[in-house]
């Protein structure tokens, strides 16, 4: 085959590169404030390392061209081995831009915290004084979402709402492994561990219906781990709020741990009433009747630890196998569940086919004034009664 023919075969390729990109450039217009902050971050930190790139490959180009073999009228100077100016030039502009990242970073890292409350709308509106923010509490599951609006009493899967310009303040957890919370449209990832509660702040400045959905991969069901966000004027999100009343049912710790079993293309799905304190109880890992909440352990620790009778803690503190003694849980493998390993090799730890070794959950050492996972939260069992050790 002739080689013009070769050459433009291959040329005719490079447009599905570009489909295979994608077309979705919502990362570079996005229609929150936070996330158009960290728009113009990307573009201002592209331009001032582009000040570098550029010249460097074209004088590379250039030096290859003027100095090639057959060009007989370039200087040729083979004792030439130090220029004071091109020494300033190759040391001094680098270090500048260097210093100038530097600068834009610091300041955008602690600007653009997302445990930070806003103090904006956009460039060009401050938040009105009497503007009070929408909470969120934003929960993991395996393969969906959960979210809680606890001012209005509801809650959804795999849908979130939310008035345009109003500031927004998300708590964001997990229930088993950890997740990564992302709507490109409104503000950067935050991740979504169990046990552990994350913050973010920010404000959805255009209506419309945009994407969200995990950013860390978590097990069979990841790539369909998404849900809608609407952004909606203040009477659309009323009227969505009157819709999950109506068309809601109840959620309390039965109905959540139903929902909490490992589940793949979950349907959109209302809550018009919730029982109080759940989230905590998600938080805390004691949704389930009979756990101990990390609040009381991170209580027990901070006061000293306590003494013998802690031993009869350990049932109430085996979160992490909640799931996997689940009858037909995805992933679940030999030897707590019997059920075959996919490879022959014997798991390490097992002993030969024995009972897998437990380990006892350690203490956390906590000291008087530290902060934990937790800490922050009211209990959800005020009426049960508290361990022997909370009353030391």
């Amino acid at each position: 085959m002739p080689e013009p023919l070769k050459f433009s075969r291959r040329l005719a390729v490079l447009p599905l590169f570009f489909l295979m990109a994608g077309c979705d450039m919502v990362v570079m217009s996005p229609s929150g404030d936070i996330a158009a902050q960290q728009r113009d971050l990307i573009v201002i930190s592209t331009i001032l390392m582009l000040l570098i790139i550029v010249p460097v490959v074209f004088l590379t180009l250039f030096f290859a061209w003027r100095y090639r073999r057959s060009n007989t009228s370039a200087t040729y100077d083979p004792e030439w081995h130090h220029s004071t100016a091109l020494e300033v030039v190759i040391w001094s502009a680098p270090l500048a831009i260097i210093i100038a990242l530097g600068a834009i970073t610091w300041i955008s890292t602690h600007k653009l915290d997302p445990y930070r409350p806003l103090d904006r709308l956009d460039a060009e509106r401050a938040i009105p004084a009497d503007a009070k923010p929408l909470t969120v509490e934003v929960v993991a599951l395996d393969w969906k979402w959960l979210f809680f609006y606890p001012e209005l009493g509801v809650a959804t899967v795999n849908e979130l709402a939310a008035p345009v310009d109003v500031p927004l303040h998300f708590k964001i957890t997990a229930s088993s492994v950890m997740n990564s919370f992302y709507i490109p449209a409104l503000a950067g990832q935050i991740y979504a561990m169990p046990g552990m509660e994350t913050k973010l702040h920010a404000v959805i400045n255009k209506q419309g219906e945009y994407e969200g959905f995990s950013a860390n991969y978590s097990g069979d069901g990841f790539s369909h781990m998404r849900f809608k966000f609407h952004g909606l004027d203040r009477q659309g999100f009323e009227e969505w709020v009157s819709r999950v009343k109506t068309q809601g049912t109840a959620l309390n710790r039965d109905t959540y741990l139903k929902l909490e079993k490992p589940s793949q293309r979950e349907p959109v799905r209302y809550f018009a009433r919730v029982e109080d304190g759940l989230y905590t109880a998600i938080l805390n890992l004691c949704v389930t009747p009979g756990k101990m909440c990390m609040q009381q352990m991170m209580h027990i620790d901070m006061m000293g630890g306590a003494g013998k009778e802690s031993a009869g803690n350990r049932e109430k503190l085996e979160y992490d196998n909640r799931h996997s003694l689940a009858e037909g849980a995805p992933a679940a493998t030999h030897p707590a569940t019997g059920t075959p390993a996919r490879s022959q090799q014997e798991p390490q730890g097992t002993g030969g086919g024995e009972q897998p070794m437990r380990h006892p959950i350690p203490r956390t050492g906590a000291h008087q004034g530290h902060s934990m996972p937790g800490m922050n939260h009211e209990s959800d069992h005020e009426n049960d009664p508290a361990p022997a050790q909370l009353n030391h």
